[in-house]
């Protein structure tokens, strides 16, 4: 048991600004691609979680979290390509969204359903099934790879990105977006609305792992 304020490195009188700042600094200093562990990356995640939940007392044990996540089965996963809704004159607000693409018989790389094995990120898990969704850094510095939750949650280890609204809409990224739940529904490819564009970076690493024909 311990502090997520202590875990964080904040005072408990914090502002969002000051928690936000501080969790990014420690999920830098605790990823494992920086010299940290699998483990110290999970307790600032759950201490990240605790304080924006508004929750009190001290978090539960990260080795209790982390067998619950080990025993987490694939994930369900419904997408749809956010380019197919103007054709349709669909809205990523429409709560009958996905009832609406599942009846149209839209190509397999627009609407469909996979898959992602425990520990996959939702990137990782669409490239591996053979799609080619957008990416450009694969780090959580830009939004080329934002995904917009329409249903179950992503954890994001790193977002150097996404602003706060952003976030409170619902934009996660798919690049090291891994799931939380057992089933998501996701549209893809949201990199183009509004407040998206200018967190994006030239997409020439995707262009080079998807030459056109």
């Amino acid at each position: 048991m311990s502090s997520p304020f202590d875990v964080l490195g904040i005072d408990p009188d914090a502002d969002d600004d000051e928690i936000v700042e501080a969790y990014r600094r420690r999920v830098k200093e605790t990823h494992p691609d920086q010299g940290g562990s699998a483990r110290e990356l999970r307790v600032v995640l759950a201490a990240y979680d605790h304080v924006r939940s508004g929750r009190d007392g001290e978090m539960p044990d990260a080795e209790s979290d982390r067998e619950a996540t080990d025993e987490r089965q694939e994930t369900r996963v419904e997408y749809l390509n956010y380019e197919v809704l103007d054709d349709h004159g669909w809205d990523l607000d429409d709560d009958e969204l996905f009832e609406k693409a599942s009846s149209r018989g839209l190509d397999p790389a627009d609407y469909g359903r996979f898959l992602v094995r425990p520990h996959e990120s939702l990137l990782e898990a669409a490239e591996n099934r053979g799609f080619a969704w957008p990416y450009a850094c694969r780090g959580g510095a830009c939004a080329n790879c934002a995904v917009a939750m329409m249903d179950g949650e992503l954890a994001m280890p790193v977002d150097h990105i996404l602003p706060a609204e952003m976030l409170d809409r619902g934009i996660r990224l798919s690049c090291n977006g891994v799931p939380v739940t057992d089933e998501l529904r996701v549209v893809y490819n949201v990199k183009h609305r509004p407040g998206l564009e200018e967190l994006r970076l030239p997409p020439r690493p995707f262009e080079q792992a998807y030459p056109k024909g």
